[in-house]
Parts: structure tokens; C-alpha cells; sequence
């Protein structure tokens, strides 16, 4: 069956009482966001970096290799809006397989109040520098999180960046944001909540961030992922209670109170972008580079994402047989990963999954919004990376890696353009996305809510025998009525940022989706 579709008949008398109102929070919100100076508009920012000592890369390896403390420096960052100058802030190296780019090209974080509380650059306290390890084309990472960011999906923003070292031209790199309180705040409006990172899993021992159950106790969960804030308190609790949900509730219980615990459609289209792309150094396949976040407004937990150097099928460890990362099942995967095969286990949620699917080949992961992307930023940073000289990879691995496999380390690295096209090919082959299709008839079955957070618009899909639809902000105001039609977009550019609620009535009962309105 086709998706049902509801037009939306806002509550004109309360919105024109929000229209000044919410004017004036979005123009202050839009000047006081972080990082808008930084990641607002596609640019290459120059850094110098100057230590006090000529010794600072015998430091910078020594902290590395033993507490990973700072080495104090003075940053010069110049951008499309001007140039300033910051003293005493902190440099460290980072990563894991991307120390093994030769040279000494690392990756590295800054953080600018780590000597100085409270100091910052473009309202940020701190901002990592990726050295585009596995990747001739630069791109990889920041077309993947801006794909994330058109879709709605919780990822960190990404640019770029020339870097030099006491005058010394250190190379072109990505700057990625930091996952902290600041994103929390400016993605989903919360960070009072617990925030995971997964574990590197490189130091030995079970170490996979897998979300496998390993009984009560907190510290057999400690070599697997770490808790971000709330050190003090350190209670993982909540954590722990998640997991043994995902592993052992019943198979009725799993299907109709996972969206109790997980914002499920955020979740649903996230999976469904890293399998897209085949970034499978992540949940899916290596259990690392994930964030999951509590958010304490919701009760939801909610899935970051991190570290996608590594998407265009890039990272192949495990995929085996003759299976690529070209036509990697749509539920391929570690089997060791139990909340994504729990629910590509269930029919209804792996229709919602296919659905969430269907929507991102439609609007994002296809050659005619992809190419004209990539084109755009290899125009930008071209002549950046070929006067980079500490780089991975040659000129024409560079110029020719947009259009034609290159050979790389642990394999080949698949043309950008072609991946895309081939793994479009093969998804057509696979999977019917006609709006007809019996892919999408979960909307018999659930109310979604995409993207989610929304700026601009939100679109629901709603049980066909609801009735009384309507969107309510925090205080229970109604924003919205729903009625049946062929459009089921609603325009929230106007709201104010927080949390509403879909509601729907189904069987005499109440039903409600949260989601967020973040500008």
C-alpha cells in the first residue's frame, strides 16, 4: 500500500502570536550558534600553529604515546570572516589508524581552554584535525557528514583546513567538530544526559562496543566504551539497563518498546545511510567510532555518529566471501551486533528500515546530488591539496580517485563517482522504492516523524486508522491539526526551538512521536 499522506492546518491565531517572537530567537540563535563562523559556509580555514619550543614534535609523539596531556601553543586561525590570534591554547595528537599515514602528518585535536577555562574560538572550546588517512580525495568525511546534515541524522560538521607547525607547511587537512556538551546543546537542545563514545577496541580484551549484554556489573562495560561527562557521578545505570533491553527482552517486547528507549527513525536512517555508503568502520561491522547520547528531555537515547573517513566502502575488514563492500547485503554486518539484527530480524522494523532507505536513495545518495557536490569541493580545495606535500597519496591518485579505484593501504579505494553509481545499481536491483511498494507498508503498522531534529520541515507518516492527529509543543499547545491529503510536510521554520509531540488516537488510545525543532 502507499504511504498515507496528511496536509497540515496550523494554528494560524497562535503562530501569528510566535512570529515576532520566534524572528527575533532565530536571527539571536543563528548569531550565537557555535561554530557557524567555522563549518557555516564551505571554506578552507589557514592555522598556524607556533610552539615555544623547536622540540614540539618530540612532545607532541611523547604525550602521544604516554598521558596524551596538551603541548601549549599559540594559534592563528583566518577564515572568510577574519583572522585571530589565540595564546595558550592546547595541541595533542590523536587517532588510531590514522597514525599510520607516513610521516609526520598526524592527526591532532585542539583544545582552547584546556590552559585558558572558559576560552574559545567561533564559541567552540575544541576542534580535531583529521590528516586524510585512506582517502586521496580529502573529501570522503566531509560529504558524508554533510550528507548527514541535509538528512537529519546527528553527526559532527566538517571543513577544511591548511596547517603549518612553527612556519613550517604541515599539510591540508579536515577539521571535524568535537562531540561535547556544545553539540548536544546545539543538535538536540539537552546535554544534562550521559554521553558514550565506543571504545577503540584496539587494547586487547572483549573492548567491541557492541551492545552485547555482559551482566550488571558496570566495570565489564569500562574496556568498551567511555562515558564523555558526568565523571563525577559515573553511573552507567542507564547504560546498562539499554543493553539488556536490546538483548534480552522478548521478541513482542524488542518490536513494540524499542521506541521507548531509542529515537527509532533517527536510529532507522542512520543505519541505513552507513550501509549506503558502505561505511562499515563503525556499529555495523568494527563496534567503534559511535557516540550514543541519554537524552534526559526525551528519555530517548540517541545515536552520533563519528569518524567516517573510511565510507565509500573503504574499510572492508570482515566482509568476506565473494561479497564487496559495492554489494554489501542491505543487512549486511557484524552478527555480533544485536541491536541492529534484532531489528533487521523483525519484519516490521526492517520495513521501517528499508523505508528510511528508500527516502535517502530519493533525495541524497544518488549521482545527481552527490556529483555536483563532489565537483564543488574538489573545485575548492584543489590547488590546497596539490601544494601539499606530506600528503598520503600522489597528484593523480588525488585528481583520479573521483572517477577510478586507486590502489591504497589494506586494498583498493573505489572511485568516488562509480561507487555511487554501482551502489545505486545495485540497490535499484534489490530493493523497490515505488511508493507503492510492499517495502513501505510499515506506515500500516507505526507513526514516523523525519528528520528528526528539524529546522525547516518535518514530515510524518502515520497509521492509517489514527485519527485526531495533531502536533502539541511542550506545554500542550497545538500547533498543528493533521488531515489526510497528499502532502505530509509541515513547515516548522517559524516554531521555536525545542520538543513536540505527534499525537494520534488508535484503538482509544493515546499515541505520541517526539521530535525536535532545532534551527
Amino acid at each position: 500500500m502507499a504511504i498515507l499522506r496528511y496536509r497540515s492546518t496550523c494554528n494560524t491565531l497562535f503562530q501569528r502570536s510566535l512570529v515576532l517572537i520566534c524572528l527575533l530567537v532565530s536571527i539571536g540563535a543563528a548569531a550565537q550558534t557555535e561554530g557557524n563562523e567555522v563549518f557555516g559556509v564551505d571554506q578552507i580555514l589557514q592555522v598556524d600553529v607556533v610552539f615555544a619550543s623547536d622540540n614540539f614534535w618530540n612532545e607532541l609523539e611523547a604525550e602521544y604515546d604516554g598521558d596524551q596531556e596538551y603541548v601549549e601553543a599559540q594559534v592563528s586561525l583566518s577564515g572568510v570572516n577574519g583572522t585571530e590570534v589565540i595564546d595558550q591554547v592546547g595541541i595533542r595528537l590523536k587517532g588510531n589508524s590514522s597514525m599510520f599515514h607516513p610521516g609526520d602528518k598526524k592527526s591532532f585535536k585542539i583544545d582552547f581552554n584546556e590552559f585558558v577555562p572558559g576560552q574559545a574560538y567561533d564559541g567552540l572550546k575544541k576542534l580535531n584535525f583529521s590528516n586524510g588517512f585512506k582517502d586521496p580525495t580529502f573529501i570522503r568525511e566531509k560529504i558524508f557528514f554533510d550528507v548527514c546534515q541535509e538528512a537529519g541524522i546527528l553527526s559532527p560538521r566538517a571543513n577544511f583546513a591548511e596547517v603549518t607547525f612553527n612556519g613550517e607547511s604541515w599539510g591540508f587537512y579536515t577539521i571535524i567538530e568535537q562531540i561535547d556538551d556544545q553539540f548536544l546543546d546545539r543538535s538536540i537542545g539537552d546535554d544534562d544526559g550521559n554521553l558514550f563514545k565506543a571504545g577503540s577496541n584496539f587494547g586487547g580484551g572483549d573492548g567491541e562496543a557492541s551492545l552485547e549484554y555482559l551482566g550488571s556489573s558496570q566495570a565489564s562495560y569500562t574496556s568498551s566504551y567511555v562515558l564523555k561527562n558526568n565523571e563525577e557521578e559515573d553511573d552507567w545505570g542507564d547504560l546498562i539497563d539499554f543493553v539488556d533491553f536490546i538483548n534480552n527482552s522478548s521478541d513482542a517486547v524488542f518490536e513494540s518498546e524499542l521506541g521507548d528507549w531509542l529515537d527509532l527513525t533517527a536510529y532507522l536512517r542512520s543505519a541505513a545511510l552507513d550501509n549506503l555508503f558502505s561505511n562499515l568502520d563503525t556499529y555495523t561491522l568494527s563496534a567503534r567510532n559511535y557516540y550514543i547520547y541519554h537524552n534526559t528531555t526525551t528519555g530517548l537515547w540517541e545515536w552520533i555518529k563519528w569518524d567516517a573517513n573510511e565510507v565509500f566502502g573503504s574499510y572492508a575488514m570482515g566482509v568476506g566471501g565473494s561479497m564487496t563492500t559495492l554489494d554489501l547485503d542491505f543487512d549486511g554486518g557484524n552478527e555480533n551486533r544485536p541491536l541492529l539484527q534484532r531489528i533487521l530480524q523483525n519484519e516490521t522494523l526492517l520495513n521501517a528500515y528499508y523505508a528510511e532507505m528508500c527516502e535517502l536513495r530519493t533525495q541524497w545518495f544518488n549521482p545527481e546530488f552527490l556529483e555536483p557536490r563532489m565537483d564543488a569541493l574538489k573545485a575548492l580545495i584543489e590547488d590546497a591539496v596539490l601544494a601539499d606535500d606530506n600528503k598520503m597519496y600522489s597528484n593523480n591518485q588525488f585528481q583520479n580517485n573521483f572517477n577510478v579505484d586507486q590502489g591504497g593501504m589494506g586494498g583498493s579505494l573505489y572511485g568516488l563517482k562509480p561507487f555511487v553509481e554501482d551502489r545505486v545499481a545495485y540497490m535499484d536491483q534489490q530493493l523497490d522504492c515505488t511508493p507503492s511498494s510492499d517495502v513501505l507498508d510499515f506506515a500500516a503498522e507505526t507513526t514516523l516523524v523525519f528528520p528528526n531534529p528539524a529546522s525547516h520541515e518535518v514530515t510524518v507518516v502515520s497509521h492509517p486508522l489514527a485519527s485526531g492527529l495533531r502536533v502539541v509543543d511542550s506545554m500542550g499547545r497545538e500547533m498543528c491539526s493533521l488531515e489526510r491529503s497528499e502532502s505530509i510536510r509541515i513547515d516548522v521554520s517559524s516554531w521555536s526551538n525545542g520538543v513536540f509531540w505527534v499525537q494520534s488516537l488508535h484503538d482509544g488510545a493515546l499515541m505520541t512521536v517526539p521530535f525536535m525543532v532545532q534551527h
